[in-house]
């Protein structure tokens, strides 16, 4: 039976970036991934553009992979407003002037899982066990043994599950997770339109639906929109003419009209935080530990954030042993306290801003007046979203 360090279940980005991260450490690291190496190597497009903060862009730099993103792809985010309904104020964060750092970045999400699997590429002591999946873990006293379904058995000190929010490995040791389902979709396409996007952000509440558009290099915008299912089936059916109809209503023209240039991807919008983030031996990384509603646009954030605290504490700990409780109980406590107040007030706000009663409607619409005249109050919020100190 093969024996390693550490074995991460998953090569998403979480999971290569939390093998990129063990890099310099000595330690021996396993990726378990269903995916064929292939489909690693050249990742899909998928219509998600991920919004990185100040914090996340720096954690990239210092793994090797910020240096491999095209610059001609990233898009810089200089202002954002959120606007309530059909009102016409809108509650705005302003990086400043041209000469001043951005908000934060966007960048596609295929390019950044690319960019991540390039820099694992002939790392001393990495090994990837692809096409493969998971049926078992069995703890010891030692180390875990993680079957694979072709029989395989493969020893670790430490396992770490980074294998999506509906991490199947997660149940497997026993940890449970609270999950909000929306009861919403989210459709992401790319589209042209006529007007510049002047790198705002924009995030409109409308009542039964939720739009976004995120700006990308040139005339172009990633829109976010998210309906009940059947709403979003209508749109994904619909050809490319109707649909760049449907959207330039729902964002009444503000960047004059607009089309698709991209495929269209939905998906289910549902809130996941493990009840535990780490268990004997084991402990829980990405989107397996938080998986973010995409309202505030922390979801990789704090993906990299995860692995980057574990790797903090395994690190100090490989003279002795990686996987002891009092080593993981440190990781837990430290992603827990900095993902918790931020998971709860994601889902407050969607919760609130997917409410069309009208006692909501007039909670929603004073509480944007009341940030919006706080100044203080919304340089804090800028510092938090975009993970950089308030000035």
């Amino acid at each position: 039976m093969a024996a390693v360090d550490v074995l991460v279940v998953g090569a998403g980005p979480a999971g290569l970036c939390l093998a990129r991260g063990l890099a310099d450490t000595g330690l021996s690291v396993t990726l378990v991934e269903l995916q064929p190496a292939a489909a690693l190597a050249e990742p899909a497009f998928d219509g998600r553009e991920i919004a990185l903060t100040h914090a996340s862009r720096q954690i990239m730099r210092t793994l090797g992979l910020w240096e491999r993103i095209d610059p001609a792809q990233v898009s810089p985010l200089r202002s954002a407003k959120v606007m309530n309904g059909a009102s016409p104020f809108a509650l705005g964060f302003a990086a400043g002037n041209e000469d001043a750092d951005p908000l934060g970045w966007l960048v596609p999400n295929h390019l950044i899982r690319r960019a991540a699997w390039e820099a694992v590429q002939g790392q001393a002591g990495l090994e990837l066990v692809d096409g493969a999946r998971v049926t078992a873990i069995e703890t010891g006293e030692a180390a875990n043994t993680v079957v694979l379904d072709d029989g395989r058995r493969l020893s670790a000190r430490l396992v770490v599950a980074a294998d999506s929010r509906f991490s199947a490995t997660r149940r497997m040791m026993g940890i449970g997770a609270q999950m909000r389902d929306f009861g919403k979709s989210m459709l992401v396409c790319r589209l042209a339109h006529e007007q510049p996007h002047q790198h705002t952000a924009w995030e409109w509440f409308g009542y039964g639906r939720t739009l976004a558009m995120l700006p990308l290099p040139g005339d172009q915008c990633s829109a976010v929109i998210t309906l009940p299912p059947q709403g979003i089936q209508e749109l994904m059916a619909m050809d490319d003419a109707a649909f760049g109809e449907a959207v330039t209503g729902f964002f009444e023209q503000r960047l004059g009209r607009m089309r698709p240039v991209g495929t269209r991807h939905a998906y289910p919008l549902v809130g996941v935080y493990a009840h535990r983030f780490a268990g004997h031996r084991y402990a829980l990384a990405g989107d397996a530990a938080v998986g973010m509603h995409p309202v505030t646009a922390h979801g990789f954030n704090f993906g990299l954030q995860s692995q980057q605290r574990l790797v903090k504490e395994v690190a100090a700990a490989r003279g002795g042993d990686i996987g002891a409780s009092a080593v993981l109980a440190r990781y837990e406590r430290a992603h827990r306290l900095a993902t918790r107040p931020l998971y709860e007030a994601t889902n407050a706000i969607a919760a609130l801003y997917n409410d069309s009663r009208l006692p909501a409607r007039l909670l929603r619409g004073a509480a944007l007046r009341a940030a919006h005249g706080v100044a203080p109050f919304r340089k804090m919020i800028a510092a938090h979203l975009t993970q950089r100190a308030a000035g």
